[in-house]
């Protein structure tokens, strides 16, 4: 079960370095201290973390962007110049759609291998919503995935993503923040929800993972991957074979 469950390894971008996530709160992020990489160096973490987990794709949310700053550009420039052979997926606080294509035209070299994700905290509209997955999004939308985010029980959705079925895209994530970095497991009933109302979808879980058990029961419930980094950083998760 575990082998059937992408693992896709996390770093969150705090002014240039990589800091540890918990419970989505941002404003008390510290740069990373970990067992398995003695770095906050962008790129030596992601390298390590990729490694670690055969990884084929790296997920980066970079908290300036989503703390109204600006896009931490060179950072980004630089993981993908580093790791040719990963994909790039990218939140960064994307409000509409013209938002993510200004986004694909300053990283226009690497945009083949950027997945832009629209979270369901920083789109603005439903009208924000529609122009980003609804009919007509064309390749920005086949490049792209819908983060349904929530924290304490409550939906982060001012576009009201959660309830709009029929424009999620192909790859969801189902985003639970306060379950992010705490160690208290998955929040996998939400999950089975998501995958119920989106059974044909990519369907990644993020928050919680604490072990291989955890890994497996995720998979049982429908997950296709699983967005990973407190679990790496504290070896609680073994090294993937290739």
């Amino acid at each position: 079960m575990i082998s059937e469950l992408n693992l896709i390894p996390v770093i969150d971008l705090l002014q240039g370095q990589v800091v540890r996530a918990v419970r989505g709160d941002r404003q008390a992020y510290r740069p990373i201290v970990s067992a398995l990489c003695a770095s906050s160096d962008p790129v030596t973490v992601a390298r390590i973390l990729c490694d670690h987990c055969a990884a084929r794709q790296l997920y980066v949310a970079d908290l300036d962007a989503l703390q109204g700053r600006a896009t931490q550009i060179a950072v980004l420039v630089d993981l993908l110049q580093a790791l040719p052979g990963i994909e790039l997926w990218l939140d960064a606080g994307l409000a509409d759609a013209s938002a993510g294509q200004a986004l694909r035209s300053q990283l226009a070299p690497y945009a083949s291998r950027i997945v832009f994700v629209y979270g369901s905290e920083s789109l603005r509209s439903r009208e924000a919503l529609e122009r980003c997955f609804g009919n007509g999004a064309g390749e920005d939308e086949v490049r792209a995935a819908l983060s349904l985010d929530r924290r304490d029980g409550q939906r982060l959705d001012a576009a009201g993503c959660w309830d709009a079925v029929a424009l999620w895209p192909q790859r969801l994530i189902v985003m639970t923040l306060e379950r992010v970095g705490s160690g208290a497991g998955p929040d996998l009933e939400t999950l089975q929800e998501v995958r119920r109302l989106a059974p044909g979808a990519m369907l990644i879980g993020a928050g919680g993972i604490r072990s291989e058990d955890d890994l497996a029961r995720a998979g049982a419930a429908g997950a296709d991957a699983w967005l990973v980094a407190s679990a790496l950083h504290d070896l609680q998760l073994p090294r993937t074979r290739r």
